[in-house]
């Protein structure tokens, strides 16, 4: 075998492998960063996919038993004949069901509570199952003609099984605790708990009545060979013409998975965040890496070593730490997920069954593979220009890259961005902005690091002390890294506050504010000629009625002069569908009130009737319904129809914790048509509350009372949860903005160690040069958290605006606590990374950085 034989097979792909495994080996511990920023980064992405895929696939497995039943046709009033009919076509309904809210009053105690009836017939649910405690109280109600009471409600009045509960004008007793049933929702359960009971006494309650909110729901076991998708297409637009509504398991599980959407969106910001930090991350760590390297690799070349070969054994290391790095960081968001389900699950409508996904695993795992090589080639790059002579004498400059090649490498870096944006947004628009985003954010960044060295030339203080004077020297003397210390440090508060940002709007939707002159104590359902003897109960508590507000309940009958039917048959128009669909329920009043203000036209107080009647519209049913100032919408008030026109349109905050209204009649018109009226006044505290409810549901059985201090209590512990997921997983972020401000520092340890030489040298004392470097990198890191900061007001702006359509008011916390935080950190890593430097004789950092 010749010579060139031999050296072809030394130099062939094992070869290659055999010098990335052995140098890969020896440098294991000067990889902890590359790695540790793709395992956080991979775990993020891996841990929130794998939950959003599960809780997907669980709610569509068991959408059945959440329902009940295949599908159901419900309305909120009795059906008429042409939606009886359309259910005898179907073979009739398999068991039905008729639900509202209510006051419950416990005779053992004299307690009451605002529950959730539901008469249901014998032989629901068809899947799924109602699960109480005792076992057989599910199979023993109907026959014992008793009541199924929320087993929560009964330990916190301590109610027992052979009690009774009095609802409306009938009292049963309490058979067993009612642990799950389907249909139920975890959120609404806690403020008005439910209560199932026989169908066969609903009527006997008396509180079927004019104003009150009844369900009625009919429930089908589907035949194999019906295609639901084509049953809900073709019957559900006939039925919504009829005021009713068709509902197919399939449809149910569409729906519940977009009650997340919010939620979903914002922890995927979470996971491109992470993944964005872990990204600079590793190109931050391979560029120390590879400065490191800069010996071994000129002596490669001097023993015959090609550019080539030189490139691919660092591409073939940096692949194989990559896979470790995906390896690792899957495991790690598989075990994560584990804590999603526990952490919120008074949220979720489902028991989450977690299972490993595959594709998520391989997703987690290439991930980490093609991160590590996208972000690492440009610091790679450069090894192709490292000439042999640096192993004979260091050079802090090598060779300029190849533009067209880091070029290639950039577009190839904001191509994957895009892509995993859009993976994530699912909308290709709102992924494109991002990028768009991000790149304009590493340009300001960047042009405002340039103009801060260029300043400091300009106005150089030279009346300033020697510690003072080179601090700033070293901003911009020759190889200075201020340019990359700021974008680093800028992109990761920027990233890292507008998580912050967002995660205070997201709860912000959702926050409820009690003020002091607010009502905390709501009456429903109150009839007109009930009105002032409930007053009097009030006064006779020593509290005041704050609000008597009449509602009128009615339907659009025509939008523009179209019929409601015919643009339901229109597939083009862009009208929502909850418009033509929805059961208004309006009010009449001569002012606004402190929830609303008057975006456009002109606010009618009063009429006498005559002509076309002007009302105010909510901003939000404006858009849904595609009207404008001066549009005319027919409503079927009862029977009675009644034309009018947009006269104003109002910006409602619905947030506010009081009754708020998408249409406003003037006063003058309403006044006599069928109506009741919603009564609201304030509790000092509970007992009086508790004393009041008693009363009224003694004297006023048909009277639902909604204590807001319950429903504060609810949402607060909510909110909590959600915080606490969303700190949980913030913090994965944090630590790799951590990670990254460490490699981002160390980058420039080479340059800093020949300046602390040279200063040492010249007689500068080790506190003088420590205070120096402090100085230098606190300009550093307030200036780049500064610039971080400021950018993430602009994003979260836009965020507010264009995805979470929300309203956006800063918080002072990231100026309060991530700027200082950010620049303390910086100087912390900054120095420590120097003092083994500053501690060691001249002569042996010298000989350190020759070999």
């Amino acid at each position: 075998m010749d010579n060139d034989e031999n050296r072809n097979i030394k130099t062939g792909a094992g070869w290659l492998f055999k010098m990335a495994w052995r140098d890969g080996k020896a440098s294991r511990k000067k990889l902890v960063l590359f790695i540790a920023s793709i395992v956080l980064g991979i775990a993020a992405v891996v841990s929130i996919q794998s939950f959003s895929e599960n809780l997907k696939n669980n709610i569509s497995l068991q959408s059945k038993s959440l329902m009940g039943a295949d599908y159901i046709i419900d309305s909120d009033k009795p059906i008429n004949e042409r939606v009886t009919s359309i259910i005898d076509s179907l073979g009739g309904e398999d068991a039905k069901s008729v639900g509202f809210a209510s006051m419950a009053a416990f005779p053992k105690n004299g307690s009451t509570k605002l529950v959730q009836v539901k008469g249901i017939t014998e032989g629901f649910p068809f899947y799924g199952k109602i699960e109480t405690e005792p076992i057989n109280a599910a199979s023993e109600y109907q026959g014992k003609g008793g009541a199924l009471v929320d087993a929560t409600l009964m330990l916190q009045l301590d109610i027992q099984p052979g009690d009774s509960i009095k609802i409306g004008n009938i009292q049963l007793p309490v058979i067993g605790a009612l642990k799950a049933s389907p249909g139920s929702s975890g959120i609404f359960s806690s403020i008005a708990p439910p209560v199932i009971i026989p169908h066969s006494f609903i009527d006997k309650t008396g509180l079927v009545q004019t104003g009150s909110r009844i369900n009625y729901d009919y429930y089908f076991v589907a035949p194999p060979e019906m295609d639901l998708e084509l049953l809900d297409k073709n019957l559900d637009p006939i039925l919504d013409a009829e005021n009713a509504d068709l509902d197919t398991h399939l449809s149910t599980s569409e729906r519940l998975g977009r009650r997340f959407q919010n939620f979903g969106k914002f922890l995927n910001l979470v996971a491109f965040i992470a993944l964005l930090l872990g990204c600079i991350g590793i190109a931050s760590a391979i560029n120390i890496y590879i400065k490191e390297k800069l010996s071994a690799i000129a002596i490669l070349k001097c023993l015959g070593a090609t550019r080539k070969q030189t490139f691919y054994i660092y591409l073939i290391q940096i692949s194989f730490i990559g896979l470790i790095g995906g390896l690792l960081g899957t495991m790690a968001g598989l075990l994560l997920q584990e804590l999603f389900p526990i952490i919120i699950k008074d949220l979720l409508p489902v028991d989450i069954e977690i299972v490993f996904i595959s594709q998520v695993i391989i997703m987690g795992i290439i991930l980490g593979v093609v991160m590590s090589i996208l972000f690492a080639s440009y610091p790679l790059i450069s090894t192709l220009y490292i000439s042999p002579l640096q192993a004979l004498r260091v050079q802090l400059k090598t060779s300029l890259r190849s533009k067209n090649a880091g070029l290639f490498v950039l577009t190839a870096i904001f191509i994957f961005i895009y892509l995993f944006a859009f993976w994530l947004l699912r909308n290709w628009q709102y992924s494109l902005v991002f990028v768009a985003g991000t790149l304009v954010t590493f340009m300001i960044i960047a042009g405002i690091a340039n103009l801060f060295m260029r300043a400091i030339k300009k106005y150089f203080p030279a009346s300033w002390g020697f510690v003072s004077r080179q601090s700033l020297l070293n901003l911009f003397r020759p190889q200075n890294q201020t340019l990359i210390l700021i974008l680093v440090i800028g992109i990761a508060t920027f990233l890292l506050s507008t998580l912050y940002f967002t995660k205070d709007l997201l709860l912000a939707q959702a926050s409820i504010d009690d003020q002091g002159n607010n009502p905390n104590l709501i009456l429903l359902d109150v009839q007109s000629q009930q009105t002032d003897s409930v007053a009097l109960s009030i006064s006779n508590n020593d509290l005041k009625v704050l609000e008597d507000i009449p509602i009128v309940t009615m339907r659009v009958n025509s939008i523009k002069g179209v019929p409601v039917n015919e643009i339901r048959k229109d597939t083009t128009s862009e009208i929502n569908t909850w418009v033509l669909n929805h059961e208004f329920r309006t009010t009449y009043r001569d002012s606004i009130i402190s929830s609303e203000i008057i975006e456009e036209g002109v606010w009618t107080s009063q009429t006498d009737g005559n002509g076309i009647i002007p009302i105010s519209v909510s901003s939000n049913f404006a858009e849904d319904a595609q009207v404008e100032i001066g549009d005319i919408i027919n409503f079927n008030v009862q029977g009675v129809l009644l034309e009018t026109k947009i006269g104003s349109i109002r910006a409602v905050d619905w947030s506010r914790m009081q009754l708020n209204f998408s249409i406003v009649f003037p006063a003058g018109i309403l006044e006599d048509a069928p109506q009741f009226r919603v009564l609201t006044t304030r509790t000092p505290n509970e007992a009086s509350s508790a004393q009041l409810q008693r009363e009224l549901v003694k004297e006023f059985p048909n009277i639902s009372v909604l204590d807001l201090r319950q429903v504060l209590s609810v949402i607060e512990n909510v909110l909590s949860r959600i915080s606490w997921l969303i700190n949980f997983m913030a913090f994965f972020s944090l630590i790799t903005g951590i990670i990254v401000l460490l490699g981002a520092v160390r980058t420039s340890k080479y340059q800093r160690a020949r300046e602390s030489v040279l200063l040492r040298t010249l007689g500068a004392r080790s506190d003088q040069i420590i205070r120096i470097l402090a100085m230098e990198y606190f300009y550093l890191g307030i200036l780049g958290s500064t610039s971080g900061i400021l950018l993430s007001l602009i994003s979260s702006q836009l965020l507010a605006l264009f995805v979470f359509e929300t309203s956006f008011i800063p918080s002072f916390i990231p100026f309060l606590v991530i700027l200082p935080g950010v620049t303390i950190l910086v100087m912390l890593i900054g120095i420590s990374n120097s003092l083994s430097v500053i501690k060691s004789p001249p002569l042996e950092v010298l000989r350190k950085e020759l070999n």
